[in-house]
């Protein structure tokens, strides 16, 4: 039984991961491309208002989108190390704890954090370099 745990866990963790690669990959091209469309749209905008508006309309798919994104990675991190905490306690239950450096839990919280930061910033800039631009 416990191999079946086990194995549940550590499937677990695989589609953790997934989701949240698609979660940083998505707000990343979302965000670039969104960019490359709002910069295009500059020299428009100032004189049409209805590009503007289409510009806000980005910003604001680019806010939601990321907010959105940033709930899902906070939610991975927390949903990871509850994994690694059963596996842990697993291991420590089995006398195979050795074989696993609990301060790899910082490294994920690390990790989480750095994906966190990568889509704010890419966010900004897409938001930010049009209106600097205009």
């Amino acid at each position: 039984m416990i191999e079946h745990v086990h194995n549940h866990i550590t499937s677990e963790l695989q589609q953790n991961t997934r989701t949240d690669t698609i979660f940083i990959l998505t707000a990343i091209m979302l965000n670039l491309i969104t960019l490359a469309i709002n910069s295009g749209m500059v020299e428009k905008s100032r004189t049409d208002d209805s590009m503007l508006i289409v510009m806000f309309l980005f910003v604001f798919l680019i806010v939601l989108v990321n907010l959105v994104v940033i709930f899902g990675l906070l939610k991975g991190k927390q949903t990871r190390l509850k994994l690694v905490s059963g596996l842990i306690r697993m291991y420590k239950d089995k006398d195979v704890d050795k074989y696993y450096d609990e301060s790899l839990m910082g490294n994920y919280s690390i990790r989480y954090n750095l994906f966190i930061l990568v889509v704010v910033c890419t966010g900004m800039i897409a938001i930010i370099v049009p209106f600097i631009l205009r």
